[in-house]
Order: C-alpha cells, then sequence, then structure tokens
C-alpha cells in the first residue's frame, strides 16, 4: 500500500500542489491528508467534479502549473463536458491531472449503484481520449505511474490515475471541525419519517442517509415501500421528488436531502420553486460534511440555504437544530396551512452508527414496491 504523504509530496514535488474535487470512499486518506496539509486556496472541495475541472483550469491560467481534481468515478459524467469543450487539446489545451476512484471495478464486489459505473470507468477514459494508469500499491512502481503523468501534463495533456480499493494506507483526518449540535441525523430521519401522514412518499439521497431511513423502517417493522432511496445519482434527489409531486399534486412528497447533494446541483431549488409544488417538502439533514466518504467538510455551515431557499421563490423555508424545535416545525407542516414548496433545514451533528447497514432490497424492487404505492 502507498503512504498518503509520500503519494502527495511526490506530487508537490512535481509542482501540483493545487488540489480541487469531491470526497471519496477510495479516496478518503488521500484527501484527509491534503486536508490537513494544504491551505484553503490550494485545496478546493467543489460543488461537484465539473466544477473542480473549472477550478483546476483557472489555477493553470493564472500560474502554468497544472492541478489535480479528485473524485469518485461517479462523478464521471460531471467532467465530459469541462474535459471536452474546455480543456482538450484541440480547445484550450489545459493539462489536468485526474485522480479517480474505482468504485465497482469488475471482478470487485460493490453496492449495486456502481456497478455500472465501474464497468464503464476506463472506457470513458478511453472515448474522451484521456490516457490513464490504475496506480500500483506498490510506492516504486507508483513513482514511475506519477511519472508518467507529470510527462503527459508536461504536453499539456490531462491525465488519470485510477486508484483502486486498498491503495493507500490509513490516515486519520487531524483538523476536524467540530460543532455543538446534539441531535443526530439518524434521530432527526427517523422524527420527520414518523411524522408522514399515510399517503405521503419518501425520496432519499445517496449515502448515509437513505441507509438510516431503511434501517428505521425495519426497526418499526415497517415496509419501505412509500421510500425511494436514490442510493447513485448525487445531487439529484431534489428532481426525483419534484417529478413525483407534479405528477400526483394530492400526495405529499417529501426530499430527504443532505448537504453535500443539495450543494452540489443547487440550480435545482430554483427548478422546484418554479414549479410552485404546494405538496413538496424539500428536508436537508445538513452536518457540514461529506460523511459517508470520509467526513470531508462541505459549507454546509457557511451559507444560509433557507435564505437561499427564499431567494429563488420556495414559498417558505425554516431552519432547526434541536428536536423539541423540529417537532414543534413538524406540527406546523402537517397543519398543512403552509403550502409549498417549503424547505426545511435540520442542523445535524456529525458522524453516524459504525453498526450501520445497507438496504436489503435491490433498486429494482425498491423502485416496482414504490410504484405499486404511487397507485393507491
Amino acid at each position: 500500500m502507498i503512504r498518503p504523504e509520500y503519494f502527495i509530496e511526490k506530487l508537490k514535488e512535481n509542482g501540483i500542489d493545487c488540489f480541487a474535487g469531491v470526497p471519496d470512499s477510495l479516496l478518503k486518506n488521500i484527501c484527509a491528508y491534503i486536508t490537513d496539509h494544504s491551505d484553503a486556496a490550494h485545496n478546493i472541495i467543489a460543488a461537484n467534479e465539473g466544477a473542480a475541472v473549472g477550478l483546476a483550469a483557472g489555477h493553470y491560467l493564472a500560474t502554468g502549473k497544472p492541478a489535480c481534481v479528485y473524485m469518485q468515478n461517479s462523478g464521471e459524467g460531471n467532467i465530459i463536458n469541462p474535459l471536452a469543450s474546455l480543456t482538450d487539446q484541440e480547445v484550450y489545451n489545459i493539462p489536468v491531472l485526474l485522480l479517480i476512484g474505482w468504485r465497482g471495478r469488475p471482478g470487485v464486489h460493490d453496492e449495486p449503484q456502481h456497478v455500472k459505473q465501474g464497468k464503464v470507468t476506463t472506457g470513458l477514459l478511453n472515448v474522451m481520449g484521456v490516457n490513464y494508469e490504475v496506480l500500483s500499491k506498490e510506492e516504486d512502481k507508483a513513482e514511475k505511474q506519477i511519472t508518467k503523468a507529470v510527462k503527459a501534463l508536461a504536453n499539456k495533456e490531462v491525465f488519470a490515475l485510477v486508484i483502486e480499493k486498498d491503495t493507500f494506507e490509513d490516515y486519520k483526518l487531524r483538523n476536524v471541525e467540530v460543532n455543538n449540535l446534539t441531535m443526530s441525523r439518524e434521530e432527526a430521519i427517523q422524527t420527520v419519517a414518523a411524522a408522514l401522514g399515510e399517503k405521503d412518499c419518501i425520496v432519499s439521497t445517496t449515502g448515509m442517509i437513505s441507509r438510516e431511513l431503511f434501517e428505521y423502517r425495519t426497526a418499526m417493522n415497517q415496509g419501505h415501500e412509500r421510500d425511494f432511496l436514490t442510493v447513485g445519482s448525487m445531487g439529484h434527489a431534489s428532481q426525483i421528488a419534484l417529478g413525483i409531486a407534479l405528477a400526483q399534486p394530492e400526495r405529499r412528497v417529501w426530499c430527504f436531502d443532505g448537504d453535500g447533494a443539495t450543494i452540489m446541483h443547487m440550480g435545482s431549488l430554483a427548478i422546484v420553486a418554479s414549479k410552485k409544488p404546494a405538496n413538496y417538502i424539500h428536508v436537508v439533514f445538513n452536518n457540514g460534511a461529506h460523511d459517508s466518504v470520509g467526513g470531508q467538510p462541505t459549507v454546509g455551515f457557511k451559507i444560509d440555504l433557507t435564505a437561499v431557499a427564499k431567494a429563488v421563490g420556495y414559498a417558505a423555508a425554516f431552519s432547526v437544530s434541536t428536536k423539541e424545535d423540529l417537532n414543534s416545525q413538524l406540527s406546523i407542516l402537517n397543519s398543512q396551512l403552509q403550502k409549498g414548496p417549503i424547505l426545511l433545514e435540520i442542523k445535524v451533528k456529525k458522524g453516524n452508527r459504525k453498526d450501520l447497514g445497507r438496504p436489503t432490497t435491490t433498486p429494482i424492487e425498491n423502485k416496482d414496491a414504490l410504484m405499486q404505492f404511487l397507485k393507491k
């Protein structure tokens, strides 16, 4: 395995000292090391992967030095446009180093949402004309691959290092931002789910939120047919929920979102608002972190999500941080005196149970059960 400090310092020795991206579970040790050893101007956790490529391009324009963009392979879709129309050698000819975590690699067991992306990871790079290496887990071999990447960057190429599971040694984030919030995300999810009406449905975002919702239903001996668990497609749960809400205006639709997912495609808030769905409640569980991929910080606590929602046209927006205030706000929402779209931000502490399980139903089973429920 490779020591994170060895890898990052080798990049810095070769003039690559600016990093941008979206954290990934396979890169969490690398991301943690970068966070601890780079200042705010040289490590930008971007809204999404395409934006990170834009940041890398801006850094190159200003310094003449290539930057490194880190991501999970699920983010490849977000980088295709800037790779094709910004950095490409036939357009602006801007070098970028990509670090791509290879979830769902063929032959390696992974969750269902990663299977397809794992199959096409290297194929997408080939189609885009991006040369790549699957990074060796041995430092001497990895150093030669870094040298190859540096030569490609000197030729103003985009080059990718694809990262398999267990490539990097463990490294724990030291500069951890701690908040004084007392309510856990799981407790907040249970509280909201318990307050829903019989016909209400939920669209929950990727990561811990869907997992905690699934476990709550199981613990309460309830079925899962009212919940669409968006185990992939980070940032798009709000639009799935909007599609349901517009098609079934008599049914209340709740979107269970995270701060990282909301920020990733924040423009979607404006689309929700513009359609004025009276039956739409957008719940954002905000812990200021990308919790499921190593706990790297988001800007969730540095922005006013309720002000954003109101500015783009949500009918109402509220923020709570205690269970007492949450229960009070849910009572108001359930009175249905306030029409949607409504945004409810719930500020929660970081972290989750270590024994938290994963959904035991397949995505297709989940979809079919929800569609049957929506027929009622």
